[in-house]
């Protein structure tokens, strides 16, 4: 029962969050809305830093909101060709999004630490994902999908940062920077740690 119900957190999240990106098409005061109201306008005058940020959002929100799917185990085997199509997409989309934010990293709030934070977590992306679709192309079906793990786990900090930081400003009492530099490690690192907890629970 247990295991069902945090499946459905998961996949209640990937979809909210995922969809969220969505909001930056639709919203009427785009300059107010979610994290481009905390950027300064010398940030968001740049044509560079928002073409890909833009890019990086869209696509980070892609891969989160179809990456839980390759994870279900009877659909998977019910339907391989499918699982491995959408798994290059996802590989594609992660890619991409990755290298966006490894430049993005850079002019994030908060000085170095949560620029080092950032840079972290694009870094760890692209490496966790980049090995899982290695391993596969090796045959290696159990190291694939210990590092698809990880990968998704990574994607799953655009989910945790969410958590996080209205819950550091509102509960806390945290001004954004504040809780910002933390959160730039914390909406990613404990995530990889639930991976490796993970890992060693299915004993793969």
């Amino acid at each position: 029962m247990m295991k069902k119900f945090g499946w459905f957190i998961i996949v209640f999240f990937a979809i909210g969050v995922g969809l969220y990106p969505l909001g930056y098409i639709f919203t009427e005061n785009l300059e107010q809305f979610g994290l481009l109201s905390q950027k300064s306008e010398a940030v968001k005058s740049g044509q560079l830093w928002r073409v890909l940020f833009n890019i990086h959002i869209y696509l980070g929100g892609f891969s989160l909101l179809i990456g839980w799917s390759q994870f279900m185990k009877k659909f998977r085997n019910k339907y391989l060709n499918f699982h491995r199509n959408l798994g290059k997409v996802y590989v594609i989309a992660v890619l991409i999004s990755g290298l966006t934010g490894l430049y993005i990293a850079f002019y994030a709030e908060g000085g170095w630490v949560s620029k080092l934070g950032f840079l972290g977590l694009a870094c760890a992306w692209l490496y966790t994902t980049v090995q899982g679709y290695r391993t596969i192309r090796k045959g290696e079906v159990s190291l694939h999908e210990k590092w698809m793990i990880r990968s998704y786990a990574v994607t799953f900090a655009a989910v945790t940062l969410r958590i996080w930081l209205p819950m550091f400003q509102v509960g806390f009492g945290m001004d954004f920077i504040s809780a910002y530099v933390i959160i730039a490690w914390l909406c990613w690192v404990p995530n990889l740690l639930w991976a490796e907890w993970r890992i060693r629970r299915l004993k793969l």
